[in-house]
């Protein structure tokens, strides 16, 4: 048994995750809390926000963030993939950064527009 707080929603539930019974998920609220159980425990995932170098724009940083989550595993390999990039203003909100990042079939991409600075 396993114990996990919830990270769906605010509420935080405390739930309790019974590996040999089929991921068997308790102590949720919801029905969403119960598939992050059992997701938590099988294949955890997480949306990856960061920053990568953008040049002639605004500021010298530009936030991305993955399309949709990734395998927490990969995180350290898709750091290391962000911070090879190298960007020239301007880029729009949404832009694709790469495209199919680590090969799970999310891209990473723009958070904010970034415009070109005023020369």
């Amino acid at each position: 048994m396993k114990q996990l707080v919830c990270i769906v929603c605010p509420r935080g539930c405390r739930l309790t995750v019974d590996e040999e019974h089929g991921y068997a998920v308790t102590g949720n609220s919801c029905p969403r809390g119960a598939e992050y159980g059992k997701t938590e425990l099988q294949n955890p995932t997480r949306t990856l926000t960061t920053t990568v170098c953008i040049r002639g724009g605004l500021h010298r940083r530009l936030p991305v963030r993955t399309s949709t989550a990734i395998p927490k595993r990969l995180l350290p390999a898709a750091m290391a993939e962000a911070a090879k990039v190298r960007l020239q203003a301007p880029v729009e909100a949404g832009q694709v950064v790469i495209r199919n990042l680590l090969g799970t079939g999310a891209d990473l991409i723009a958070s904010r527009a970034m415009p070109a600075a005023d020369t």
